[in-house]
């Protein structure tokens, strides 16, 4: 499909010039846990040495834990943090989890605010099932091997936010590999009953099993306890690539595809609002155009969300739609009626809309003014209505065009 990822070019990104700081990063975060722990054992010695000697050299009959002595618990225990409020134009980058745990690169996503960086979106889980952080409240992550120690959610989002930015989490849903493998009870299937896998070999969870649904929103709810302040899910459909007509989904009911995928926003927003964040989904730039078989209906989402995120990269589009030639030539103009029709496909609705940017090269060279084009059309379109509310710009590997930022 035209806007599919492989959708996001480069998505699968080892970050291999990261990898050696980003180990050593591990590295001391296990010496600082190390430290506190040990400091922690050397508290609790020296209390129960001070309370055996205060009571004569015998022990005190049912004593109690010494007052913070304890790691705070990072189950649903905790109080959330109240969400921050979403800035007049959100004006945010794309930063997956292995740059996220490099602090140095964390800096400098950071410092774009004073480019006019307004927001963060952070991976939290991605499109290899990998789950940024590890959280006793989601047992099922350990156990498929994907709970990572990427980074402390905690820790990230008062970082994000003592900057004075907006903290969006991104949930990949469906696209789950480490889950689909690691039980593939709850995989899309084949007739022969193993793990269905798309083009690029990866396997896919069923949209039909709640048990899917409780995962995904149950890791989205630790990110909200832990400070973002709104969970975008992505992959929030069902498969459009590899072989799908050998997709078998156990327990498929007689609906239409949209109203599994709604069922599955609406279930993750009476969960999640309650906490007080915001929720939003990352949609196909051609949603709003035509039925594309992947269950995504903006207007049938909407009242479940707070915000769309169409993702509209001129260079996924094919030569003729919107009747243009080459769509990655114009990028404006791709940007400009593609909003259009989502805001005709929302009219009525409260959902907002932020486009997601195409700030890499595919197919030609995208320089500067190509991505600037592409702001600019955001804006002329939040000047009807007043629906388009800014833009996330969009790189696999990074590296963000810091001008782009500037506000309008």
């Amino acid at each position: 499909m035209s806007n599919d990822p492989p959708v996001f070019p480069g998505r699968i990104d080892p970050s291999d010039r990261f990898r050696e700081r980003r180990a050593r990063a591990r590295r001391r975060r296990r010496i600082r846990r190390l430290v506190t722990v040990a400091v922690l054992c050397g508290a609790i010695v020296a209390l129960a040495l001070n309370a055996r000697f205060m009571s004569g050299g015998k022990e005190a009959a049912g004593p109690s834990p010494p007052t913070g002595t304890t790691a705070p618990a990072t189950g649903g225990s905790e109080s959330t943090p109240a969400a921050a409020a979403v800035p007049d134009e959100l004006r945010g980058v794309h930063v997956t989890m292995a740059l996220a745990s490099i602090p140095e690169k964390l800096d400098e996503y950071v410092a774009l605010a004073d480019d006019g960086l307004t927001a963060l979106e952070v991976d939290v889980k991605d499109e290899n099932g990998e789950v940024a952080f590890v959280r006793p409240s989601v047992p099922l992550a350990v156990k498929v091997g994907a709970a990572e120690d990427y980074y402390d959610p905690r820790e990230l989002a008062a970082r994000v936010h003592a900057a004075g930015l907006y903290l969006i989490g991104r949930v990949v849903v469906y696209e789950d590999p480490k889950l689909a493998l690691g039980r593939s009870d709850l995989a899309i299937r084949t007739a022969s009953g193993t793990v269905w896998r798309n083009d690029a070999g990866l396997g896919w969870t069923n949209p039909y099993d709640r048990r899917v649904w409780e995962y995904n929103v149950a890791i989205a709810e630790a990110a909200a306890k832990a400070g973002f302040d709104e969970i975008m899910f992505d992959y929030v459909r069902f498969p459009s690539d590899g072989n799908v007509a050998a997709a078998v989904y156990r327990g498929k009911r007689a609906e239409p595809r949209w109203k599994t995928i709604a069922g599955f926003l609406e279930y993750a927003s009476e969960r999640l609002r309650p906490l007080g964040v915001r929720v939003s989904a990352a949609l196909f730039g051609l949603s709003a155009t035509r039925e594309l078989g992947i269950g995504q209906r903006p207007r049938k989402f909407a009242p479940y969300l707070d915000t769309i995120y169409p993702m509209v990269y001129p260079s996924h589009y094919n030569s003729g739609e919107y009747g243009i030639p080459d769509p990655g030539a114009q990028p404006g103009l791709v940007v400009s009626r593609s909003l259009l029709d989502f805001r005709a496909r929302l009219e009525g609705t409260d959902v907002k809309l932020v486009p997601w940017l195409q700030d890499f090269s595919l197919g030609r060279t995208y320089e500067v003014a190509d991505v600037l084009a592409q702001v600019a059309a955001a804006r002329r379109a939040r000047e009807v209505g007043g629906r388009v509310v800014g833009f996330l710009l969009w790189n696999a590997g990074g590296e963000y065009s810091a001008s782009a930022l500037a506000p309008g």
